[in-house]
This record gives structure tokens, C-alpha cells and sequence, in this order.
């Protein structure tokens, strides 16, 4: 979603974003876990206390609950993550890795079937997980890559959802400019100049060391969209 912004957008909702988004993904990091020596599994990631092994098996149980329908109340907060987390602490790697599989194919459908866009912004955090994981690995670049170009307009959709303020986002990399968040009366619309990877990790509360931005007329805290 990239346009030039006088006003906020209205959003009209893709249902087949997420799933577009979920199997290129897919396609990209299947390869990579498949390949990476199982020891690399214990390194540790941007997540506080989570290795990537962690963080996939997280990622893992997220999707398959969402196509087995499995989605009672609290279902994504953090103590019903961590005990899917521990549900699988003794798995082998290569079923972690079969279970997510499955999720990444088999959960767009499901949430396209919605008629709301709530489990629309798990698809992005999927994404954002995936770039937790490459970063542990030592991969470039985690948090943009191929998949950018359909992580950012459900990036749009979601800093909506989550009621944070307007940002005009002009990207160093990226032609145009994003439409963020929402308008708040008598507040002007905030700026970020940087790259994509540095508006992804503001926005997902991942850190910002070695990362070179201007953000005005907002913090930090104020856009993330994962609390």
C-alpha cells in the first residue's frame, strides 16, 4: 500500500493478503530451516527468553490452531503462547518444523474464509517471527526480503487495527510514501525516514541497534502493534 498521502486511507480488506503472504513465506524459509544444523535451533533471538526453536514451534502452534479452529478466548496472549511453547519442548526439530509447514500452507485459507480481518495481523507476525529467526541464523536481510512487498500492506491494515497514530512513512528503499495508523483530531500525522527493516522493527518492538531513522511527531512505543 503505497501511496502518496494527503489523507488517511480507507482499507479495503484482501482476504488472500495473509494467505499470499503465509505460502511465499513459505517457499522462502522452509528451505533455509530444513538445511540449518540442528544447534543453530538453540540460539537465541529478539524474543526475550525464546530461541529459534522457540519461536518456530510458537509459530507452529499459532497456524494449526487457526486451521483445526482451535481458537478459544486468549488463545495468542502471551501465557496460552508459552504453553503452547512448552507443549512441545520435546519434539524434534524436524516435526517443528513438518507442523509448521502445514500451518504456513494450510491456515490462509481459513483466515480468508473469515468474514472479519482479526487473525489477518497473524499473518504479519508470522513474517516478523520468520525474521526473528533469520536474524539469530546470521541471514540478510531478516526483516525485509522477497516477502516485503506483501508484509507491508497488511503492515498498513494492522497499525489501523491497533489504534496507532498516523505515520507518513517515506522509505529509503521503497518508492512512495506508507500511510500508517490512524488520524487523531488536532494531532498532525507523524514521519519516519529509513529503511523498510527499521519501520518493521519499530513497529514490531524489535531492536534498533545499528539501525539509522528519523521518526518525528511519534515514539517508538506509541506505534507497536505487538504489546
Amino acid at each position: 500500500m503505497r501511496t502518496e498521502c494527503s489523507c488517511p486511507q480507507e482499507d479495503v480488506r484482501d482476504p488472500w493478503l495473509p494467505d499470499r503472504l503465509l505460502t511465499t513465506e513459505r517457499d522462502l524459509l522452509m528451505p533455509l530451516l530444513r538445511r540449518t544444523p540442528e544447534e543453530s535451533y538453540a540460539l537465541r533471538t529478539a524474543c526475550p527468553g525464546w530461541t529459534a526453536r522457540h519461536v518456530l514451534a510458537h509459530c507452529a502452534a499459532a497456524l494449526v490452531r487457526i486451521v483445526e479452529d482451535r481458537l478459544e478466548e486468549g488463545v495468542f496472549l502471551p501465557e496460552a503462547n508459552a504453553r503452547d511453547v512448552a507443549d512441545r519442548e520435546h519434539w524434534p526439530v524436524p516435526r517443528i518444523l513438518d507442523e509448521l509447514e502445514r500451518g504456513l500452507t494450510e491456515a490462509g485459507p481459513v483466515i480468508a474464509a473469515r468474514e472479519d480481518d482479526r487473525l489477518d495481523a497473524v499473518a504479519l507476525g508470522e513474517w516478523v517471527h520468520a525474521g526473528d529467526v533469520r536474524e539469530a541464523f546470521g541471514e540478510p536481510h531478516a526483516y525485509c526480503g522477497a516477502a516485503l512487498d506483501l508484509a507491508l500492506p497488511l503492515l498498513a491494515v494492522t497499525s489501523r487495527r491497533r489504534d496507532t497514530p498516523r505515520l507518513i512513512g517515506a522509505l529509503s528503499d521503497r518508492p512512495g510514501e506508507l500511510d500508517l495508523g490512524n488520524h487523531i483530531a488536532g494531532r498532525p500525522a507523524a514521519h519516519f525516514h529509513g529503511d523498510a527493516a527499521t519501520l518493521i522493527r519499530i513497529y514490531s518492538g524489535r531492536p534498533l541497534v545499528r539501525t539509522r531513522y528519523d521518526l518525528t511527531g511519534a515514539t517508538e512505543q506509541e506505534l507497536l502493534i505487538y504489546r
